[in-house]
């Protein structure tokens, strides 16, 4: 590279091309098939320390770990494998060994193979592990044979070399079903341990190539053998990898039934070194279906043991995954706390670096930037002594990564110089390609080339960036990589946006969010940083795509792209909120549920407010107000602090005037002229908070014109209208003050008022039980489930709740709750079941000053199961809502209303009175879902 004089610099293009961009290794090392021999007692002490190796890789064996997240950098840390030692030099040739028997020589190369994968050199160690494996094949020694080609099984997988690693199971397994003869019984105990830890590592290559279902089934069979043998620890690593498929085939109660044994049988276990590693993995796979407290507590026992037993190497793991945990947590101090003490105490290099690592990437998060800077120096110290390895290339590529965010930061206060100029980031990633070309390791060069690239087109290098990334791009194809296709597929994207390629970038960016919805399960379950990126390294792509689609007179084509991405963008939030996939994508058109019915999209950009209008029967249109996105939340925080009834009224009509010049004015005669009576709103950002009903026209509310409903998408909505004649209402509540709660003395009257109009069980105060609203849910069949409690909703799920009489019920409890009449006593199946029709908070609110709660209210409305939901955007006086509550159930008792008719004329009727003529006390209620 070259310094100009005005301190800029460039690349020398033909020299980094030498350097860097290699040829990729290509599936070079194939598995040879050979012919079975007889197995003898010769290499039996071999064997023994095989299975200990496969143990000491963590005792969820077989199970290649996400080493890499999806749209940020590569993970510092890696789980499942716990390197043993660190081993700097090259294997040696056979002929250069130490004199040994040939028996020795195998067991060297075993061991060489065994070091080298620990020490992230898996193309090396396929090399030395297929010597190994020739040598036994020569030797008739079928059982090490076999084990030999499990560990190749493991590294092809570390390499994406999907094909060898399954020719290599296979042969594996075939060799250890040639032992099943009644003349080798001797070994067949030992054979038996050696098909499990293979079936394991069939089930991981089963499910990375995209069939949970056979991994499922693989994982069961090897639970069975090392129940077999009395290997209750191996039986546990089976079951955890079963719960791990579960959660990818979307059975989240079963997976978490599952790994709830494993808790307990783990904790019934004797203390040992293994004990603590199983309880890290268990921790570690709690945080990834998203039970965050869960995991904290199963980490911190694996803490407490490890520090009873004295063991440095697990207290620092350990306190590394909590300080991951505290972060998902958004406990910022807590992880920086645990990210310290992990360095402090850690005794092997790579996972002292590792948490540096994560204190620096958090640091520039939160733009700390004192202590981000005192660790730049300590970090490149030790990068330096680095030996090679796929750990090493990430840790380098992490360290770019952050180092770039804290220059780009940094450089908007021109403090660029308090970190490492863009020279030395390349440099960094430099020495990051060649080691991973060295390697012949493809995941690596993807990740080092691509972040080279990032660092080319934040220069302005946009030809050399387009280069690097579309051959970072081309690598992650070769080797079926999605998770790190999408995101080079993405920064293709915007360097073809910058340079003015139109089309071309629509392209990428299209690829990019169809990567991300092929990944649904995979997104959420691949690792705790793609968690943390969501708001910065996920949903940007969805906006992104948007506004090029809408921008410059789009096509009609454009514009349904645009409602399919803002759909998915929908979904992916919701996903992102409770770390699951798990809803079913039904795509429908608003004509398909209601002819009457408009649906409106707005979606907040950087530069504009952007809305598309979908009426029945005719072409999409749109139309945007040129307005910066912090002017636009601006505006939408001070109708939401106007619409308290101690501001000036004058103010809240004027700010409500102005939104709806945004979302309604331009649409005012298209509606009209299509009689359309109900308005559907899929909305985003800050306007989740607002209640649409009271948008204002200068003359009348929007509720006094048009019905209103909410959904977080037409692809999630359940189009069918309730049967009038089979409304039976469960309605549980609290009167009395609670857990620092207020009493609802309303509350009362309102479930007499509901019972009047339509038949009830009533649940109130001693009786509301999370037990009790569970066991009527699933003994009787109401269609409607009305919860007048306190509740809250959030964007974080474990601040998201309702409060019956003893305790809180959080977001995922409740889920299991509602849906419990899917696991009851029906005799039916599953599609058979009555569905919830309509579920009501009538007392919940959502979180004061988080500004993405409602995220947790149309969470808790599509977990729910439930077709829709009514509920309010805060709390209301009590008297009000029991009578809102009131005229609503005796409108839709009716049967000549909808339920959002129901709704709008219970809010008209409360309108009309004096002393609630004010928005606060008719507008926070809401329905979302299917409105019919």
């Amino acid at each position: 590279m070259a310094i100009l004089s005005n301190g800029s610099f460039i690349f020398s293009t033909q020299s980094m091309k030498r350097m860097l961009i290699q040829p990729i290794a290509r599936c070079r090392a194939r598995c040879n098939h050979w012919k079975s021999s007889i197995f003898t007692r010769k290499g039996y002490r071999l064997l023994l320390r095989g299975l200990a190796f496969v143990t000491a890789l963590g005792f969820v064996t077989g199970v290649v770990p996400a080493i890499a997240s999806v749209m940020g950098p590569p993970p510092s840390q890696v789980l499942t494998f716990t390197p043993v030692k660190e081993n700097s030099g090259s294997p040696l040739p056979l002929s250069q060994l130490p004199a040994q028997s040939v028996e020795e020589q195998r067991e060297t190369l075993l061991n060489q193979g065994r070091d080298l994968f620990q020490g992230g050199r898996f193309a090396e160690a396929v090399r030395v592990w297929n010597r190994a494996a020739q040598g036994y094949q020569q030797g008739g020694d079928r059982l090490n044979q076999a084990l030999c080609l499990n560990y190749l099984t493991l590294a092809y997988q570390a390499l994406g070399e999907w094909d060898s690693a399954e020719g290599a199971i296979q042969e594996s397994l075939s060799l250890l079903d040639s032992l099943g003869t009644p003349s080798h019984r001797s070994g067949n105990s030992l054979s038996q341990r050696i098909r499990a830890q293979a079936l394991n590592s069939k089930g991981s290559l089963q499910l990375a190539r995209g069939e949970p279902e056979a991994a499922l089934d693989t994982w069961k069979q090897a639970e069975s053998l090392y129940q077999a043998q009395g290997d209750l620890i191996g039986a546990l690593g089976s079951q955890i990898n079963q719960a791990q498929g579960m959660q990818t085939l979307g059975l989240y109660r079963r997976s978490r039934r599952l790994l709830e044994q494993v808790k307990q049988q783990l904790l019934s276990q004797p203390d040992s070194s293994l004990k603590i590693t199983g309880l890290q993995n268990l921790g570690n796979a709690l945080q990834v279906v998203g039970d965050l407290p869960e995991a904290q507590q199963v980490l911190a026992q694996s803490l407490a043991l490890a520090r009873n037993l004295r063991s440095p190497e697990e207290i620092s793991t350990t306190l590394l995954s909590l300080g991951n945990t505290a972060r998902a947590l958004q406990d910022w101090n807590q992880a920086l706390t645990y990210y310290r003490e992990a360095a402090a105490t850690a005794t092997v290099p790579i996972t002292k670096l590792d948490a540096q690592l994560n204190q620096l990437s958090l640091s520039v998060e939160t733009q700390e930037w004192e202590t981000a800077r005192s660790l730049l120096n300590p970090i490149a110290e030790q990068l330096a002594t680095l030996p090679p390895s796929r750990s090493g290339v990430y840790a380098r590529v992490n360290f770019a990564f952050s180092a770039l965010k804290m220059l780009e930061s940094l450089s908007v206060t021109g403090e660029e110089d308090l970190t490492l100029s863009a020279p030395e980031i390349a440099q960094i990633l430099a020495t990051a390609v060649i080691e991973a070309n060295a390697l012949q390791d493809p995941r690596s060069q993807s990740y080092a080339i691509g972040e080279l690239g990032h660092l080319y087109k934040r220069t302005g290098q946009f030809s050399d960036a387009q280069k690097l990334t579309e051959e970072a791009l081309a690598v992650a194809i070769s080797i079926n990589a999605p998770e790190i296709a999408a995101r080079w597929q993405w920064q293709l994207g915007r360097i073809l946006k910058e340079t003015g390629e139109t089309q071309s970038a629509i392209a990428a960016y299209s690829e990019a969010v169809r990567s991300l919805s092929l990944l649904r399960r995979d997104l959420l379950a691949s690792g705790q940083e793609v968690q943390f990126s969501f708001q910065e390294q996920v949903e940007p792509i969805y906006r992104e795509l948007v506004s090029l689609l809408l921008s410059s007179n789009p096509t009609q084509d454009h514009l349904k792209q645009a409602r399919e991405t803002l759909e998915a963008l929908q979904l992916a939030e919701l996903e992102n909120f409770f770390r699951q996939a798990c809803f079913d994508i039904q795509p429908v058109q608003i004509d398909q549920v209601d002819a009457k019915a408009a649906a409106i999209y707005p979606i907040i950009l950087p530069d504009r407010l952007e809305v598309i209008l979908s009426i029945p029967g005719q072409p999409l249109r749109h139309y945007a107000t040129e307005l910066p996105q912090g002017e636009v939340e601006r505006t939408l925080e001070q109708l939401l602090a106007a619409l308290n009834p101690f501001f000036s009224d004058q103010e809240r009509l004027r700010l409500s005037e102005q939104v709806y010049d945004w979302l309604i004015r331009p649409a005012e005669a298209s509606l009209a002229e299509a009689e359309i009576q109900t308005l559907v709103f899929v909305l985003d950002g800050l306007l989740r908070n607002l209640p649409m009903a009271a948008l204002y026209d200068g003359g009348q509310y929007l509720v006094e014109r048009y019905n209103i409903a909410l959904t977080p998408g037409l692809q999630l909505l359940a189009p069918q209208a309730i049967a009038q004649n089979q409304l039976r209402v469960l309605t549980v509540g609290l009167t009395e003050p609670r857990q620092g709660f207020t009493a609802l003395p309303g509350v009362a009257r309102e479930l007499d008022e509901i019972g009047s109009h339509l038949p009830a069980e009533v649940i109130l105060n001693q009786q509301f039980t999370a037990d009790a609203l569970k066991q009527e849910i699933q003994k009787s069949s109401f269609p409607v489930v009305h919860l007048a409690t306190h509740g809250q909703f959030s964007s974080n799920p474990e601040n998201t709740f309702i409060l019956t009489y003893d305790r809180k019920i959080n977001v995922t409890e409740l889920q299991e709750i509602l849906r419990s009449r899917e696991t009851g006593s029906w005799g039916v199946t599953q599609s058979e079941i009555p569905p919830i029709e309509l579920l009501v908070f009538s007392a919940c609110q959502t979180a004061t000053g988080d500004k993405r709660a409602a995220l947790g209210l149309a969470g808790v409305a599509v977990r729910s199961g439930a077709r829709s939901t009514l509920a309010t955007l805060w709390s209301v006086k009590d008297d009000s809502t029991s009578q809102l509550m009131a005229d609503f159930y005796r409108e839709f008792s009716l049967g000549q209303t909808n339920k959002a008719e129901a709704l709008r004329r219970a809010q008209v009727a409360l309108l009309q009175q004096p002393q609630y003529q004010h928005p606060f006390y008719w507008a926070p209620f809401i329905l979302v879902g299917n409105w019919l």
